[in-house]
């Protein structure tokens, strides 16, 4: 059974399309810095709001905001119509489903995300991209997606 990208489920093959995944890791690390910015832009907004809003009260409830906020912005960009972070249509990439190439969905995208902050708690897991024949990393797999380059 083959998956969208012409990748066989039981014996890697050459993707159907060999610039899908030409230089993604590369693009990768690129659009997680962009991304990192951003989500830290918008935590420390909504952090701040909500200290005004409450009078400071909430100083010592508002630690977890972060990973709410990137838990959010991922989901919801990436399952969006653009199927991307900002970051990563900067550098030119999508996630999609790995087996049917559909738009992913929110749980799979915020779910790829918590997994993929939580492998920086072992960051050898990320050299898992270098064994996999499309190129994704740990949490790709257990998320059940795909990046590309923009189709």
């Amino acid at each position: 059974m083959s998956n969208f990208y012409g990748v066989r489920a039981a014996a890697a093959t050459i993707p159907a399309r060999t610039d899908a995944l030409a230089g993604v890791r590369t693009r990768r690390i690129a659009a997680f810095g962009i991304d990192i910015v951003l989500v830290s832009i918008l935590a420390a907004l909504v952090w701040t709001g909500l200290l005004i809003v409450t009078f400071g009260l909430s100083a010592f409830l508002l630690p977890p905001i972060y990973p709410l906020v990137a838990f959010f912005y991922n989901g919801v960009t990436v399952s969006g119509p653009r199927m991307a972070t900002p970051g990563m249509r900067v550098m030119d990439l999508e996630m999609r489903m790995s087996e049917s190439g559909a738009r992913a969905p929110f749980i799979n995208a915020a779910v790829q995300a918590l997994l993929f902050y939580l492998s920086w708690l072992l960051p050898p897991v990320f050299l898992v991209s270098f064994a996999d024949a499309e190129k994704r990393c740990l949490h790709d797999i257990l998320a059940g997606v795909v990046v590309v380059r923009r189709l």
